[in-house]
């Protein structure tokens, strides 16, 4: 099947004419030979630019490279401009399998011996079809309470087989590129392909995003500004999900949500405390916040809140690159280019030698011409374009566990320039990281990890006399045990120290009975080929 599948593949790529896509200087007069014999594999578009053949030619090879497309049109570190904005027109869906189809794999994973038996109505036709799975309207027997209006979540049959095919052959791929190409190592195919790997295959895993949208529902159960569907975790399975249905308007249809008075401003400024919030407050957001997943409640208008779905794809962040990030983002809306060349390269993101009064002009030339504008005079996507262009010229290795967020923020971009182009993003993020880090570093911060720590010491502090005096007791050993593994080390260099003595002794005394050999002095000869023995036995027994 690989052999199938790999043939399949590279006749799409030379059909679409993305073999012409790499520089001449790294193709070889034998892999132009090559190419021109496989005279049935004609570039089909020749007159279409490159951009929109790359996205054609994914949309053909199916699901899993229009997912692969989507990524990558959020990774301008990798793409000309015009490439990563043909590939951002690709769309989550596609042709879906047939329902009774999904009917047989629901009742099967749930046990039933009809979808009758735990659903008093269930739709064939999908409400979406997206490329892993597609979604079903039913409403949901409930033994304690009337039925309830659910959505059940089927992965595509056969998928996984075709995704792991796949992501065998981008890693052959990913490793040729990190070998061949001038950027291959900066750019980190391997660990982007890896990282792509674990994102595809989590999403296989209905379990893994039920239980990513009740962790999401509980950090936001109390607020204002996102509600995450209920989650049927009784009911979710490996390949299906069910959850609460929801009646929102799509964050996309900017004409009802106006009609029906939503305060756009707030939403907006909502969107992004929301984000923030999910970053640095939980270390745990919603990766995957394009138009599609977001919906906005049709309840209290004048006070909107969103509404997140298909949390297949969360991302995390440890502490330090959080402070990081928090750290750079501030000292960005604060126009403080020194601290943020300072803090990448305390960070390790670029080489320890490089100049920091160069990185610091090379970011003031990018970042300075976008402040004091409104989000619609603001293309965060050139930004990225010119910031991924200069780390290129200082070496700045990409981050793979970055990835995630970088599309999330071009997400986050397209979404405000929908509602409220005029949104002022520093202003509105800004007091927010600022509060964040002052939590963090501030005496707030040392108060609560007091509060957090006090049940351990409350248990430790009656061991404290007795571990105390143990510690104590046990130092003199510890002191003859140091000072006798010290004499033993003392030891061992001296005869390391007599054994290289010995051996230049006598590799020179060797030496010199050749020179006398060949002098024809014998006796001498005698004399010194004994000395280079002594000093040769010497050498390996002392």
């Amino acid at each position: 099947m690989r052999i199938g599948r790999f043939y399949q593949i590279q006749k799409t790529l030379l059909q679409y004419g993305l073999d012409e896509l790499v520089p001449l200087k790294h193709r070889p007069w034998y892999l132009r030979l090559l190419r021109n014999s496989a005279f049935w594999l004609r570039n089909q578009c020749p007159e279409a630019p490159e951009g929109v053949r790359l996205r054609l030619a994914l949309q053909s090879l199916g699901p899993v490279w229009v997912k692969l497309g989507q990524m990558l049109s959020t990774r301008r570190d990798l793409l000309p401009a015009d490439w990563a904005d043909e590939l951002a027109k690709l769309q989550d869906k596609v042709e879906p399998f047939p329902g009774d189809q999904a009917q047989v794999l629901i009742e099967k994973a749930l046990g039933l011996t009809s979808i009758s038996d735990k659903f008093s109505q269930f739709s064939l036709q999908p409400l979406a079809s997206a490329s892993i799975a597609q979604v079903h309207a039913a409403t949901m027997k409930q033994a304690d309470g009337p039925d309830a209006d659910v959505v059940v979540k089927v992965i595509r049959p056969g998928i996984r087989k075709q995704i792991l095919a796949d992501l065998s052959l981008m890693e052959a791929a990913a490793e040729a590129a990190t070998r061949f190409l001038p950027d291959g190592k900066r750019l980190r195919p391997r660990e982007v392909v890896a990282e792509y790997r674990k994102t595809i295959l989590d999403e296989l895993d209905l379990q893994r995003e039920a239980a990513n949208a009740i962790q999401l529902r509980r950090n936001f159960m109390d607020s204002d500004s996102l509600y995450i569907p209920y989650v049927y975790s009784d009911d979710c399975r490996s390949n299906v999900m069910v959850m609460e249905r929801i009646y929102g308007i799509p964050v996309s249809d900017i004409a009802a949500l106006k009609a029906q008075g939503t305060d756009m401003e707030l939403l907006a400024k909502r969107g992004v405390e929301v984000f923030f919030t999910q970053v640095f407050r939980d270390s745990f957001f919603h990766a995957d916040m394009h138009p599609g997943n977001i919906f906005v409640s049709r309840e209290h208008p004048h006070n909107p809140k969103y509404i997140g779905i298909d949390c297949g794809i969360v991302g995390t962040l440890n502490s330090e690159d959080k402070r990081y990030l928090a750290e750079n983002f501030v000292a960005f809306f604060n126009r403080d280019y020194r601290k943020v060349a300072q803090l990448h390269l305390d960070s390790g993101w670029v080489p320890a030698n490089t100049n920091v009064e160069e990185f610091e002009s090379a970011i003031r030339t990018v970042c300075e011409p976008i402040f004091q504008k409104p989000l619609a005079e603001i293309s965060f996507g050139h930004v990225l374009l010119n910031l991924f262009s200069t780390a290129r010229r200082f070496n700045m290795q990409v981050q793979p566990q970055l990835v995630l967020l970088q599309k999330t923020l071009l997400y986050i971009e397209g979404l405000g320039r929908q509602l409220y182009p005029q949104l002022d993003l520093w202003k509105t993020a800004k007091p927010f990281l600022e509060n964040w880090l002052q939590q963090q570093i501030g005496l707030p911060a040392l108060w609560r990890q007091l509060k957090e720590n006090a049940p351990f010491w409350a248990e430790k502090l009656p061991q404290m006399p007795s571990l105390l005096h143990r510690a104590l007791d046990q130092l003199p050993k510890q002191q003859q045990l140091m000072s006798t593994l010290l004499a033993q080390q003392l030891q061992q260099r001296q005869q390391q120290h007599s054994r290289l003595l010995a051996t230049i002794a006598a590799g020179s005394l060797l030496i010199a009975s050749c020179v006398l050999l060949g002098a024809g002095s014998l006796l001498a000869t005698a004399l010194t080929a004994t000395g280079a023995l002594f000093f040769a036995v010497k050498a390996v027994w002392s």
